[in-house]
């Protein structure tokens, strides 16, 4: 689990004569509140997308119109009691998905996963945030999935939410990721995962 960490005010005090002191307000810091900062499995093999895996995370803004906020997704298989990263196929590189000054935002990610009956893998998601300012990262946290969570549009079946998810692998010993295209189904969801969540 990441340091919480709070807000900090900056004081500069100008050695030039009687210059007066200048306050400058360091990045507003988001909430690290579950209620809005969060990672799930929102769909886990679901009908009619067989193998498909799909991450759906939510990060609070800071009400500063002047941040951005982008999410990265990527997947992990348990192995020997411990998480590894599938690789670079089932990573989904950042996505902006906009201004700090909304309460909350979601996206999502799909990653389709080659299935059948020879071997199992159980799978989770990992979510980085990171809220910049003109380019530069204010701050950054990481999340694992979880289960509920309330994810909007996306989830398969609606308002699925899961810590992990269990899919086959096209042969055994063996984790096949299709190329990280999102499906025409997720594209949409992530058109509405830029609208705000109140």
């Amino acid at each position: 689990m990441p340091r919480v960490r709070t807000p900090l005010r900056l004081v500069v005090v100008c050695a030039l004569g009687a210059a007066p002191a200048v306050a400058l307000a360091a990045p507003a810091l988001p909430s690290t509140s579950p209620r809005t900062l969060w990672a799930t499995i929102d769909a886990c093999n679901p009908a009619g997308h067989p193998g498909t895996v799909g991450v759906r995370g939510s990060m609070p803004g800071t009400g500063d119109a002047g941040e951005r906020m982008l999410m990265e997704f990527r997947l992990e298989y348990e192995h020997g009691g411990r998480w590894r990263n599938v690789g670079a196929a089932a990573q989904s590189g950042w996505e902006a998905v906009g201004f700090a000054s909304s309460r909350s935002r979601q996206a999502g990610q799909d990653f389709t996963l080659a299935a059948s009956a020879t071997h199992s893998y159980l799978l989770r998601g990992v979510v980085t945030f990171e809220w910049t300012v003109h380019g530069r990262v204010a701050y950054t946290t990481i999340r694992s999935t979880s289960a509920g969570h309330r994810p909007g549009a996306g989830a398969d079946p609606p308002g699925y939410s899961a810590a992990e998810c269990r899919i086959d692998s096209k042969r055994r010993g063996s984790l096949v990721i299709t190329p990280l295209t999102p499906s025409a189904a997720r594209r949409a969801s992530s058109s509405a995962s830029l609208t705000v969540h109140a």
